[in-house]
């Protein structure tokens, strides 16, 4: 019975010094040989907690009062409660000056004192708006504050390398197992560098803001799907949000790099190019959908431009254009022993201006399947992007439904038959939001069967 009291009372303290106290008291009513057993059982439970992995959450905050309190309610109700929560609140500190923009720096002091209020969680604040303290760098902005961030929890002194870092954003909810779902994923994959985890915007009930969010999901999911099909080590979809990374693979890479905007993307490519990413995880992570321009590009401002009828940042590529980059791929191998003329490949020998690309990686790379790597490596994420870009500008100008309408009755015609999808007449425009919803969730369902998939073929599983 005593045993058991033990193990019960270990998972209702989570302070190691109150669940000592409370083992004290229950030790000094025993014998000698009992209290010597019942000591050493109880440092191996506690040096048993001590070893867990903690889970560090980089928490960036702008303009957020709104919607932050949500976000830490998530946070608050773990199941898994070993974690500790550093918040940046941040802005430029000329704003203080700027009548225009003045409002944000009070609408962050508001934060700041909703922060200093929280109870029974552990939280550490990184002032960077108060006056004095913002931003004096033309780099301010989200990813400078996710590396201050991060920089800051792999410095701690309690962090240790196999400890977590997770990556969120002030307007995002989740699931209680959150936290769980990514421990135990990392520990069944520990030598996954980093985890891009499934996201998902839910309906706000307004038709403007429901719209323009999902024609920008859509267009996401469409391109990672088609990253999918072509076996690109690049399908995934970087979010703030949305990643999770351990402490010696941020360390080994040398951290995240501060960018205005976009560091989401480059710091998961970065992280691919030294290893494995987890593509799959039991939960997913719901940011908020709305209308934001705390950044250059991403989902806020990509609404904002789409309700103003501009979407030419985001088309929906011709599935044949991927197909073109996967002609690419499976010339890497025969590449190893020579040159071969190929359209894409002559894009990117004029892209990097280097007219022997190939023959170079050759002289680095001594066996096919490193060179094959290194190939990859040249011709990353970004590289494609700047591909699809340069050739959509040189095809006949096509509707994006129409892209996106051949693409679904070229792979999924059965399935698009049997289900309520309607494309005779798509309009992102026109069409209800019901059917873009509908569009959206198949999407979603394709593109999680792949994530699914990835997890049997993850070279890293332990």
């Amino acid at each position: 019975m005593i045993l058991e009291a033990i193990k019960k009372k270990r998972y209702h303290y989570q302070n190691h010094n109150s669940l000592s106290c409370y083992f004290y008291f229950l030790v000094i009513s025993l014998d000698f040989m009992n209290k010597l057993y019942i000591v050493l059982l109880i440092r191996h439970l506690l040096d048993g907690n001590s070893k867990k992995m903690k889970i560090y959450i980089s928490l960036p905050v702008f303009n957020e009062i709104e919607y932050l309190p949500k976000t830490i309610n998530s946070i608050k109700r773990q199941s898994y409660s070993n974690f500790k929560l550093f918040v940046c609140v941040n802005q430029p500190d000329e704003w203080w000056d700027d009548i225009e923009k003045r409002y944000i720096c009070e609408n962050n002091q508001k934060t700041l004192c909703y922060l200093k209020s929280l109870k029974n969680i552990s939280v550490t604040i990184i002032d960077k708006t108060s006056k004095g303290n913002g931003w004096n760098t033309k780099k301010a902005g989200v990813g400078l504050a996710r590396k201050t961030l991060m920089d800051a929890i792999s410095n701690y002194k309690q962090t240790k390398k196999d400890d977590i870092i997770l990556s969120l954003d002030a307007d995002t909810v989740f699931s209680e197992n959150y936290f769980l779902s990514i421990i135990e994923n990392f520990k069944a994959h520990k030598k996954a560098v980093a985890l891009s985890v499934p996201y998902y915007h839910r309906l706000t009930d307004n038709d403007v803001v429901d719209r323009a969010m999902l024609r920008y999901e859509i267009y996401m999911r469409y391109y990672s799907i088609n990253l999918w099909r072509i076996k690109s080590p690049y399908s995934f979809t970087a979010l703030g949000s949305a990643i999770a990374l351990p402490v010696w693979a941020y360390n080994a890479i040398g951290g995240i790099t501060a960018k205005k905007s976009g560091e989401d993307f480059y710091f998961l490519q970065k992280l691919r190019k030294y290893g494995d990413i987890l593509l799959w995880n039991k939960e997913k992570v719901y940011p908020y959908s709305r209308f934001s321009d705390r950044v250059f590009f991403g989902t806020g401002p990509a609404m904002i431009k789409g309700n103003l009828s501009d979407w030419k940042s985001y088309p929906i590529y011709h599935f044949s254009l991927f197909d073109e980059i996967k002609s690419l791929y499976d010339l890497f191998p025969a590449l190893f022993y020579k040159d071969v003329d190929n359209t894409v490949s002559n894009f990117f020998c004029d892209k990097f201006k280097d007219t022997d690309l190939w023959q170079n990686i050759r002289d680095n790379y001594k066996d096919e399947k490193h060179f094959v790597r290194a190939c990859h490596t040249k011709i990353d994420g970004l590289r494609i992007l700047q591909y699809l870009k340069s050739r959509q500008k040189k095809e006949e100008k096509r509707a994006d439904e129409k892209n996106l309408t051949e693409f679904l009755y070229n792979f999924y015609n059965i399935e698009i038959k049997k289900s309520d999808i309607d494309l005779s007449d798509l309009s992102f425009k026109k069409s209800s939001v019901q059917m873009l919803n509908i569009i959206r969730n198949f999407l979603f369902k394709k593109e999680e069967e792949e994530e699914k998939l990835s997890v049997n073929s993850f070279k890293g599983t332990s």
